[in-house]
């Protein structure tokens, strides 16, 4: 199974969404993210993920034409976690879902402040996907 995480900036959302995914779903999937406007990955969502065992300090922010053509050509679903703006829209045959979720980064606050909106917003991503593999079959029920 070819899954792609989107957002806009590819930086917080769909990152956090892509290392998640990634632990959850390790040799069952093939898991991606990408965004519309890459910019760089939000270093809270680096630390929320370390916080839970998982490291994604080599990733980059990445739009849809920096991945394998291969990849995007066979992809099974596409997750996208936009809410407040315009998400990202690729031409595919892959199902396409929509989890609607706030951006953590760029609303200022404590440095605890921005890394608790993260924390929050990888949880919610956690059990969303934790429900979305039962669904498809690729986590035990």
């Amino acid at each position: 199974m070819k899954i792609l995480f989107m957002c806009v900036a590819n930086s917080a959302r769909s990152q956090l969404a892509e290392g998640v995914a990634g632990k959850l779903f390790a040799g069952k999937a093939e898991i991606a993210s990408a965004g519309s406007n890459p910019s760089k990955v939000n270093p809270f969502a680096i630390r929320a993920l370390n916080e839970l065992g998982i490291d994604i300090t080599k990733h980059t922010s990445k739009s849809v034409n920096d991945l394998p053509p291969e990849f995007v050509a066979e992809l099974d679903y596409v997750i996208t976690l936009c809410a407040e703006e315009v998400c990202p829209v690729i031409i595919s045959k892959a199902k396409k879902l929509h989890w609607p979720l706030p951006d953590p980064a760029g609303k200022g606050g404590s440095d605890e402040e921005q890394l608790e909106r993260f924390r929050l917003t990888r949880d919610e991503i956690k059990k969303r996907l934790e429900g979305f593999g039962k669904e498809v079959g690729i986590l035990g029920p």
